[in-house]
């Protein structure tokens, strides 16, 4: 399953954003479960990001969101998310 998490961030603190989004992934990615994960920003409108995440299911991710460490990196930066369902199940890929 892919959890992808949508962020509106300001430009000013952007630089700041993109370091903090770091230390989460690597948070995450010591998580049992944990593929692949990656920060992206819209060409288009640069206020936007996403965090995309791959997990071998959706109670992985889930377990790894209540982890400590996760939590502490990940929880302050919620602020910036849109509210919006975030994890998917892959139905098909090329």
């Amino acid at each position: 399953m892919i959890a992808i998490t949508r962020y509106r961030v300001p430009g000013a603190e952007a630089d700041g954003f993109a370091a903090r989004m770091s230390a989460v992934l690597t948070a995450l990615s010591a998580s049992p479960g944990f593929r692949t994960g990656r920060l992206a920003r819209t060409v288009d409108e640069p206020v936007l990001w996403a965090l995309v995440t791959e997990w071998d299911g959706a109670g992985f991710y889930r377990r790894a969101l209540g982890v400590p460490a996760v939590r502490m990196e990940f929880i302050p930066l919620a602020a910036y998310a849109v509210d919006e369902p975030g994890a998917y199940e892959v139905v098909t890929t090329a």
